[in-house]
């Protein structure tokens, strides 16, 4: 498990390259002054999730930090069609997805689409700051199979994705019943996301 970052760690982004994607105008301003002030110089901003298509296809990124909820193609998509397509070079690229609602089930999507990490808004640079460093030092191994290519989504045996056939006969059924409830807090979300030891 990784540790919070103290007031006294110095980390130098100077030479990540990100890709930013947000279709709210402010919000791609905020979060490009956010990452901006990590330090990193090779920025790239898309105002749509086709736009960073076209970035991707073009060329490669250490980082990808997108909004989920964007007309069009939302920021599940855009993860999913840079895992599964044919872009060898940013396939592997850790996603970060931001979020204003984070209920338990678009964590869930955002885990099974293929995302490292989910943030929720309002967003602070200490948070944000601290996702990347995780995504950085990402300790689950990418699991590549026909509907799913990712950071390793078992967690607590808590059973495969729903519509998906488990491969452990100690898996939980995937007839779980609907998700519901509030947001989830940003521990909450970092509980579920964070990399955790599973039997095999």
């Amino acid at each position: 498990m990784l540790e919070p970052l103290q007031a006294s760690t110095r980390i130098n982004l100077e030479k990540v390259s990100v890709l930013i994607v947000d279709d709210s105008a402010p919000s791609l301003d905020l979060l490009a002054q956010v990452v901006s002030g990590f330090g990193v110089k090779t920025l790239q901003r898309a105002e749509s999730a086709k736009v960073a298509q076209v970035h991707l296809r073009e060329r490669t990124f250490d980082l990808v930090i997108s909004a989920i909820n964007m007309t069009g193609v939302d920021g599940y998509e855009l993860v999913k069609w840079l895992r599964l397509g044919a872009l060898e070079a940013n396939r592997y690229v850790p996603v970060i997805l931001v979020s204003g609602h984070t209920p338990p089930s678009q964590v869930f999507k955002a885990r099974d689409s293929g995302a490292n990490f989910t943030v929720a808004k309002p967003i602070t640079p200490k948070v944000l700051l601290e996702r990347i460093l995780w995504a950085a030092r990402e300790e689950r191994q990418f699991i590549e199979c026909d509907s799913y290519l990712g950071p390793d989504r078992r967690f607590k045996n808590e059973g495969p994705p729903i519509g998906v056939e488990g491969r452990r006969r100690d898996d939980l059924p995937p007839e779980l019943g609907d998700l519901a409830g509030d947001n989830m807090s940003q521990d909450q979300i970092n509980a579920l996301m964070r990399p955790s030891k599973v039997k095999l």
